[in-house]
């Protein structure tokens, strides 16, 4: 029995290496082989086995997923709202706004882009960003612009939104179904 794993071992190690095989057949020619020994075959490690690919999903579900879990914003806009009064729509609506806000501001950090308040002048330089300052209004000559705030605009300081770790079957749904049992 040993003979036969020392012939698997041989024929493994001759396969896989090309200094091994030299060797053998230095061997079997009744050459100088070198050592008497063969060399220690390398430890092997177990293969990795690919960890799986976490499943994927939007951050802008997530995000949705957020605003409902802790403001149940989803089913406020897509609840209809012809058979409510005003009067019982604001009083949800002010529920719901501060959970969103909540939300966002977890999240996101928002911060004015322009830290003057609206309605005051500024003035806007060449070279400015048109991703950070849209101009509206008459636009005539080359800059600097002069002008009044009609919007601070908003920028996020961070951008924190939760991982998710669910099933892929899950990975596109905003709030999950309830049932509540007897």
């Amino acid at each position: 029995m040993r003979r036969i794993w020392l012939a698997v071992r041989v024929f493994c190690a001759v396969l896989f290496r090309a200094e091994v095989a030299a060797r053998v057949e230095e061997a079997l020619r009744g050459e100088k082989a070198g050592p008497a020994e063969l060399p220690q075959t390398e430890a092997r490690a177990e293969p990795q086995r690919p960890v799986p690919k976490a499943p994927a999903r939007s951050e802008a579900i997530a995000l949705l997923a957020a605003l409902q879990r802790e403001a149940r914003f989803v089913d406020f806009i897509k609840e209809p709202l012809a058979g409510f009064s005003d009067a019982q729509i604001g009083a949800v609506a002010r529920d719901i706004h501060r959970d969103c806000a909540s939300v966002v501001e977890r999240m996101f950090a928002l911060a004015p882009v322009v830290d003057q308040p609206e309605g005051s002048q500024i003035e806007v330089p060449a070279g400015f960003d048109s991703g950070r300052i849209q101009l509206t209004g008459n636009l005539v000559g080359e800059p600097p612009f002069r002008g009044r705030v009609a919007h601070h605009g908003w920028e996020a300081t961070k951008c924190e939104i939760p991982v998710w770790s669910g099933k892929e079957t899950a990975a596109r749904v905003v709030a999950p179904a309830e049932v509540e049992l007897p």
